[in-house]
């Protein structure tokens, strides 16, 4: 059994492991256990998400596709600082040149990418479903709750302060709330600062807790935020890690902007992981 390539990324604190399955040749099937096996912080790598990044199949556009999958094994259709970190590497890796677009289960994301500052710019796919005012009942009071689609589930709820929110606990109970069954949401406490910053705190689905950045995340926000009249177009989102995400709303586009990081590079030997069907 042959040793696997990978490379730990970051945007903003949200941290992947990817893998050039063109090399690995991972099955589909067996994605959701690399996953979990090789996400878990104390016995494997450690990370919010896996990405297998792979040729586009006969029939599909874009100049490469993933595979992404949280950390407990479910598959997610979009993720906006995995599709940041997943350009610059492409660069790297020979899949796409500096202008590309590549292939999600959420549809195909444009992005733009400055290879030597490290940053990266993506178009998200259009926003989809937005409520707005959703009384909802959790922990012995009634919320107003928003909610819109980036690519992923968003529910969104205005905060005095988020910095003071208990996010793990009135994440959990939102995330799995009855409204948004089965499938759940992920959950943004956000506070407005101005007219162009918000401060953002996500609970992720698929991650079980909160994580240092969401993109999808930020986008959803401003979204709201916008709707709500409360900021302008052009917002910058403070995120749980204390980092700046840029969003941009242009009609229906939703655009994605920031740093990111390829922390190391390693081998994993897959029979140490019991990953012995590979």
């Amino acid at each position: 059994m042959r040793d696997i390539h990978f490379h730990k990324m970051h945007g903003c604190g949200n941290d992947f492991i990817f893998i050039d399955n063109r090399e690995a040749k991972v099955s589909v099937p067996e994605m959701a256990a690399w996953a979990e096996l090789l996400c878990r912080r104390k016995t494997g790598i450690g990370a919010d998400g896996l990405l297998f990044l792979d040729t586009t199949p006969e029939g599909r556009e874009g100049d490469f596709i993933w595979h992404f999958y949280n950390a407990d094994g479910s598959r997610a259709e979009m993720c906006g600082n995995a599709s940041r970190c997943a350009s610059w590497l492409a660069v790297n890796l020979g899949l796409a040149g500096r202008s590309m677009c590549f292939g999600t289960d959420a549809g195909l994301i444009h992005a733009d990418v400055d290879v030597e500052n490290m940053r990266s710019r993506v178009e998200l796919t259009h926003p989809e479903g937005m409520v707005l005012h959703t009384p909802l009942e959790a922990d012995g009071k009634t919320w107003d709750v928003h909610f819109v689609n980036t690519g992923v589930p968003h529910a969104v709820i205005l905060c005095d302060d988020c910095d003071t929110v208990d996010v793990e606990h009135l994440g959990r109970l939102f995330r799995y709330h009855e409204h948004f069954a089965p499938r759940g949401t992920n959950v943004n406490f956000i506070t407005v600062i101005g007219r162009d910053a918000i401060h953002v705190r996500t609970y992720e689905r698929g991650v079980e807790g909160e994580t240092l950045a969401c993109g999808t995340g930020a986008a959803a926000s401003t979204c709201i935020a916008h709707a709500l009249g409360l900021t302008d177009c052009s917002v910058n989102v403070t995120t749980s890690g204390k980092e700046l995400l840029g969003i941009e709303l242009a009609g229906d586009s939703v655009f994605l902007s920031g740093a990111v990081a390829r922390v190391f590079t390693g081998v994993i030997d897959p029979s140490q992981f019991s990953l012995l069907k590979f």
